[in-house]
């Protein structure tokens, strides 16, 4: 029997409530020779509004599990640093807890990387986003000053172990803290191929579309929020073989309120809106690349925003341009007095607060 795709009104909210009592209806009675698949157009949308885009700096050296464009699940393997072993034969002679800091300029073209110990400490109010000046002190003990104007963009626990190999000069390992291998200790002997550290696992806070910047030894891994948006709220797309028997089980669906119908009769849809149908179920279906996910991002003109990352982070402005194909806005900012147009990247502003 050839099927036909049929529009069902339902009301707003409840088409996939809708979608599967069809869907049940149709396995249980086994009906499959009158219905078919059941569909709800959607896209994805970039959603600014609900909250900020989740970010994560991991080290160039980490294998990626990941690329841009992708869509990630809560909790999903983003990438992984190895597992860290002696290079030579030789002797532990220092293990130490230490705190590593990275400053990035403002501009992030450059960057410094600083060991504190953990006895010493740093200065309060230097965590994770602070922004330092050249020549303020770092560590408690006024030992060690940032040389740059920039913000901190790693603050981790690191432990430093120092070993002596039987030639040459001492090798150096920072490992993070969480993974140290505890059976390394000072004075004892350690060959080549020792593992020092286990494998440092980075696994995503959140669902959503991956988007990685490189920045030198980092990579910028940045995780957008997506809702799923539906094309045409309050309606189903149904492929059946219209007769009175499935006409009567799919208008009789709970929430269902009627066919798109003429005079009364439902409607098929033209072949050329079948073809437009099947073709969204595809790219539901298709590899999620950043090519074929569409992504919409749920600004509109004129709204009010806050630029919360780059040159212009703290500035507030008004959305003038949506580009969601390059997932840019452009955003009319004050400068000088004087209204001027700034194109940022997505992931760079949120919903300003009224």
């Amino acid at each position: 029997m050839k099927k036909s795709w049929y529009i069902v009104q339902t009301y707003a909210g409840l088409e996939e409530t809708v979608k599967e009592s069809i869907e049940q209806k149709r396995d249980q009675m086994n009906l499959f020779d009158f219905i078919g698949r059941v569909f709800i157009p959607q896209e994805k949308v970039v959603d600014i509004k609900s909250g900020p885009v989740e970010k994560i700096r991991i080290p160039s050296t980490a294998k990626f599990h990941v690329n841009s464009g992708e869509d990630i699940a809560k909790d999903q393997m983003i990438a992984e640093l190895p597992e860290v072993h002696s290079k030579h034969d030789g002797k532990v002679i220092e293990v130490k807890n230490m705190r590593k800091l990275v400053i990035e300029s403002i501009d992030r073209k450059n960057s410094r990387t600083y060991y504190i110990p953990s006895t010493t400490g740093i200065e309060n109010g230097i965590r994770l986003g602070a922004k330092l000046t050249e020549g303020m002190p770092i560590a408690k003990d006024k030992s060690v000053f940032c040389e740059i104007d920039g913000k901190v963009v790693q603050n981790d626990r690191v432990k430093k172990v120092v070993i002596h190999p039987q030639e040459g000069e001492d090798d150096f390992y920072f490992v993070p803290l969480e993974c140290f291998n505890k059976s390394i200790r000072i004075n004892k002997s350690t060959h080549a191929g020792d593992k020092i550290a286990d494998k440092k696992i980075f696994t995503s806070p959140t669902a959503g579309i991956v988007e990685i910047d490189v920045f030198g030894a980092y990579k910028e891994v940045k995780i957008s929020k997506v809702i799923s948006k539906r094309l045409f709220p309050g309606y189903v797309f149904v492929e059946m073989f219209m007769n009175e028997e499935s006409w009567e089980i799919v208008k009789n669906t709970e929430h269902v309120i009627n066919f798109v119908s003429n005079a009364g009769q439902p409607i098929s849809l033209k072949t050329r809106d079948e073809k437009l149908i099947s073709s969204l179920m595809v790219e539901k279906k298709s590899s999620k690349t950043s090519e074929e996910v569409k992504i919409n991002i749920n600004l509109e003109i004129g709204e009010r925003v806050k630029i919360k990352s780059g040159p212009f982070e703290g500035f507030a402005g008004t959305v003038k341009e949506v580009k969601p194909d390059k997932k840019e806005i452009t955003v009319m900012v004050t400068i000088f007095g004087r209204e001027t147009p700034v194109v940022l990247n997505v992931s760079e502003v949120e919903k300003a607060i009224s």
